[in-house]
């Protein structure tokens, strides 16, 4: 089957997403994982979860890949609602998990003696925990909405939720609307409000180092370019839906920024941590390693033929 150029375009950020974000999120765990163990940090704790939520949606990507190569959705009914529940949920804890990283910053440098007080990691577990629980429980209405109408979507299933009858809408419209009010709006004032006064207060601080200065700002204003690129456009379709009364049809476009997300995710982790700087570097370090003894022995025997032909030369004369 011929794919459209529309279908292209969408593929093409799913492999696009996968390749970057898989690679980079799996060596983000390893990092976070070694740190927790040795010495678990509000904020390790925090970004090993985003992480973790990261690499479960890059897991169940393959499965839309499917469905834009085949044109349909082709693989077993049940996995519809799961990848999309899946999908969903994820989008979400990222957007609570990048929240209580900004707040996190903003408490270190606002009130930085209180905060070293009552800095404990077993906060930021019960914080996580919350995460997860409200932003799955929300998204359970892919199965609510599913078999609400059993003849609709649980029988032969030619699209993965994207059609709805008029009685899924009564339902789906309003919930979604209140999804991009708690889910988004929420995450992403606070985020703001955390950043815009983190950056105002750390440019007035006289004992960080200029370098530490721009790290910390490239971490603030990289997580809400994250926030306005990536989420933005699916939470608006929310509220359109909402006012028209309709699913939009252009809905699923405005979810692909938000796919780019796992692959954008790792910046902010490069940023937030210089234990995930240094494994980054030692990994491009040891591919680049790899790459260049193979550079090298490529390259023997072709200045070992010209001295053959150079000998060869010589002797013919």
């Amino acid at each position: 089957m011929a794919l459209t150029s529309h279908n292209q375009l969408i593929l093409s950020v799913y492999i696009v997403t996968f390749v970057t974000g898989l690679p980079t999120n799996i060596l983000a765990f390893y990092t976070f994982c070694m740190k927790v163990r040795r010495k678990p940090a509000p904020i390790d704790i925090l970004l090993l979860n985003l992480t973790i939520s990261d690499l479960i949606f890059l897991l169940f990507l393959p499965f839309w890949m499917v469905e834009v190569l085949s044109g349909s959705w082709v693989l077993p009914n049940f996995l519809c609602p799961l990848s999309g529940f899946i999908f969903y949920s994820t989008i979400y804890t990222s957007t609570f998990f990048l929240m209580g990283v900004s707040v996190e910053r903003y408490f270190g440098v606002a009130y930085p003696i209180q905060y070293k007080m009552n800095r404990k990691p077993m906060y930021a577990v019960w914080v996580s925990i919350f995460f997860w629980v409200i932003s799955t429980a929300h998204c359970t209405i892919v199965y609510i909405v599913q078999y609400q109408d059993p003849g609709n979507g649980t029988q032969n299933v030619s699209s993965c939720y994207d059609e709805f009858t008029v009685k899924q809408l009564k339902i789906l419209l309003p919930f979604r609307f209140e999804m991009c009010l708690v889910l988004f709006c929420f995450p992403f004032l606070i985020t703001s409000f955390c950043y815009i006064n983190f950056i105002r207060i750390l440019t007035t601080l006289p004992n960080i180092s200029h370098r530490r200065k721009q790290r910390a700002i490239g971490l603030a204003l990289g997580t809400l370019l994250v926030f306005i690129l990536c989420f933005c456009p699916y939470n608006i379709s929310h509220v359109v839906g909402f006012v028209k009364w309709e699913s939009p049809a252009w809905r699923k476009d405005a979810l692909l920024p938000s796919t780019f997300n796992a692959c954008l995710d790792p910046i902010v982790f490069y940023f937030s941590s210089s234990e995930v700087q240094k494994s980054f570097r030692n990994c491009i370090s040891g591919v680049l390693g790899k790459i260049q003894p193979i550079g090298s022995c490529k390259r023997f025997p072709v200045a070992s033929t010209v001295d053959e032909q150079t000998e060869s030369s010589s002797n013919n004369l």
